[in-house]
Parts: structure tokens; sequence; C-alpha cells
């Protein structure tokens, strides 16, 4: 019988809590620095795409990694490397003022090594804990990675009232070394797992890409999913600019924590009660509340209801992943399921990059030709978004091979 672990899950996770805060200060602080500094949405769009882009591109091969190496070695090198790019943003400040371009730079640095992380932390709760500690752990492991989002904007917005960004960026690299701390000592008093994978690197990514062209409806769900990501993608990076444009930085950040707190409403709600049936319908009607939310929040300048509305439209975002896990989860082998989600995470982000790419000079652009300046620009972008996310959404039911996978999960779950 496999001996638990939980009490050095509960280190190695507590590490990634405050590593996610950390994270999430500077990404709020480089957002406002380079939003004040140039009055661009494009350029604030430009360093989310690069922070984003690695991560997506390595998120396949990272994940066959954590099925060769040792994952907590992953993890530390992971950590330990991505601070790089911060203190490289950081030493660029303290010598007259971060460029774009520099910020770009280390922006990217972190990226490329972070994405050793997240696979290496997920695969090494497998090697932790029993099947029976699965489920709580996987509670814990969501409310970590909602802190970015949660805590981190309001702390962030506070600290920027007295202080500048530079505070944040040390902040963050300090929390770099508390989750290397952790993933040692881990590592200490567990043995490596040996690994038993075979085949070549590429092998193991092919047989990702297999499991899903094997199943139509998973295919099409994915696809789906990609074209879903380029909406909610333009809403995630137009809001701040939208606000920014009304208000200031420490309101920016009470409001997307207001906001956030939709997730954990709702995820405390699933966690309890769940969702038994009916995932394709609930799937489609969670979407298109989230568009027609998302229209709402570009409506208005008063922050109250922009909260309102950006509060709902995270209160239907778990409720729809939950959905969409469900779909796909039952209707991929087990033996494949490590390698298959990789590659979904791939296809379904993609829409991200497109996001990143466009949304901004979209905005930009609209501002310009209209007179109204970018936060306008931003929000008639993020309306536009929500409606074309409320009729993809009520198209899904159209398609057959994804009404189908209910009925063949519902089955595979039951046998």
């Amino acid at each position: 019988m496999k001996k638990s672990n939980f009490g050095k899950f509960l280190l190695l996770w507590a590490g990634e809590f405050i590593s996610s805060v950390g994270g999430g200060l500077s990404s709020f602080g480089l957002g406002v620095y380079v939003f004040n500094m140039t009055g661009r949405a494009a350029d604030m769009a430009l360093v989310t795409l690069i922070a984003f882009l690695p991560g997506l591109l390595l998120s396949v091969p990272a994940g066959v990694l954590a099925d060769r190496y040792d994952r907590r070695l992953l993890m530390m090198t992971g950590d330990g490397l991505s601070a790089m790019g911060i203190v490289f943003i950081l030493i660029c400040m303290q010598n007259g003022g971060a460029t774009l371009l520099q910020i770009c730079i280390g922006v990217g640095i972190s990226s490329v090594f972070s994405a050793l992380l997240e696979p290496s932390f997920r695969a090494t709760i497998t090697d932790l804990l029993t099947k029976e500690e699965y489920s709580k752990a996987s509670g814990l492991v969501s409310l970590a990675g909602s802190a970015r989002y949660l805590l981190s904007p309001i702390i962030a917005g506070a600290l920027l009232t007295v202080a500048d960004i530079r505070l944040l960026l040390i902040i963050d690299i300090c929390t770099f070394f508390l989750t290397i701390t952790a993933a040692t000592t881990v590592r200490k008093s567990i043995s490596a797992k040996k690994s038993g994978v075979t085949g070549t690197f590429f092998d193991n990514m092919k047989e990702g890409w297999e499991a899903l062209a094997a199943n139509k409806g998973v295919m099409m769900l994915v696809i789906v999913s990609s074209l879903i990501s380029l909406f909610m993608g333009m809403f995630q990076i137009l809001a701040e600019p939208m606000i920014l444009s009304f208000s200031d930085a420490a309101t920016l950040g009470t409001a997307e924590t207001i906001c956030a707190c939709g997730m954990l409403v709702s995820g405390l709600i699933i966690g309890i009660k769940g969702i038994k049936s009916g995932f394709v319908r609930i799937l489609c009607i969670a979407l298109a509340l989230m568009g027609v939310f998302m229209t709402g929040f570009s409506m208005t300048e008063y922050i109250v209801i922009v909260c309102i509305f950006g509060f709902m439209f995270f209160a239907a975002l778990p409720v729809a992943n939950n959905c969409l896990d469900f779909l796909a989860r039952t209707n991929i082998p087990d033996e494949l399921q490590g390698r298959a989600w990789g590659m979904i995470g791939f296809i379904s982000q993609l829409g991200y990059v497109v996001a990143y790419g466009v949304s901004g000079i979209a905005a930009d652009g609209l501002g310009e030709l209209t007179g109204l300046g970018v936060g306008r620009g931003a929000a008639i972008v993020i309306a536009a978004a929500g409606i074309l996310l409320a009729v993809s959404a009520l198209s899904i039911p159209m398609i057959k091979s994804v009404r189908k996978l209910e009925v063949q999960g519902t089955y595979s779950v039951r046998t």
C-alpha cells in the first residue's frame, strides 16, 4: 500500500502558493508600469504574450520531461532560473528605468524556465499522495493557482500607493527562495520515482496527439476551447487598460480581486455539490452567460457595475472549466491522460496567443479612430468578444460529436 506524504505535499504546496502570489505581484506591477510608460494597450498585450507564449510552446515537452526525469529537480531548476528574468528587470530599473524591450527580455527568460515547473509540480502530487488524497490536493492546487488573481492584485495595488514597482519585484524574487527550499526538503525525503516511460521523446509527444485524433468529439471540443480562449483572452488582456483609463492602480487591484472572488465562490459550490449530468447543456449556458457578462463589463466606467459583471464572469468560469474537463477526461484512456492533457492544453490555448497579439492593437486603433481613447477602444473590443463568445457557445450543442461525448463519458465512468 502506498504511503501518504500529505505533510510533505503541504510544504511543497505552501511554496507554490507563495510563489503564485509573488508572480502575481510582478505581473500586476509590470502591467501598470508599461501602461503608465507608453499609454498603449498593445504594449501591455505584448508583455503578456511574451510571458504566455514560452509556457504554451514548452508545455508539451515539459510534460514529457516530467515523466522522464526527477520532477523535484525540474521544479527547483525551473523556479531558480526563472528568477533571473525578474532580477534582470530589477537591475534595469535600478539603472534609470526599464525599457519595454528590457521588460520583454526579462519576462521571456522567466517564462521559459517557469514552463518546467507546472507539469512537474502536478505530477509530483501523484508521487506523494494516495488516490484518496487526490481530490483534497486538487482543491488546494486550484487555490494556489487562484492566489495570483485573488490576493496579488489588491496587495500590489496597495503597495504601489506607498512604493514603486521595484518593491513588488523584490518580493517576487524572495518567494523563489522559499519555493526552492520547499522542493529541496521534499526531494531529500522522497526518492525520485523511476521513469516507466519508453520510446523516444518525440514518440511520447506523438502519443498525446494520437489520443486526441482518435476521438472526433474530443478534438472538436478542443478546437471549440481554442476559439473560446480567443474571446476570453481579449477580455483578460483589455480589462486592465480599460479600468486604468478612468481609475488608478489601487482601484484596479481592488477591482481585480473582487472579480476573481467569483471563481472562489463558484469553485466552492461546485466542490460541495458537483455537477452530476447535462454537461454539454451546462457548458453552453455558462459560456453564453460569460459572453453576456463580458459585454456588460464594458458598458460603463462606474467601477461598482464593472466589478459586479466581472464577478459574475469569473463565477461562471469554473462551471465551464468543470464541464470541459469532465467531457475530455472521461473520453481519454487512463494510460494516455498525461500526454493527452499536455496536447489539449497546447491546442486549446492557441486562442490566447491570437488574442494577446491582436486585441491591444485593435483597442489602440479603435480608441484613436473614435477619438474616445484607449480605454473606450478596449471596451469596444471586449463587448464584441463577449457577443462572439455567446454566439459560439450557443452553437456547441449543434456539434453531434460533442453531444456524444457525454453519453460515452458517462458510460466509461460507470464501467
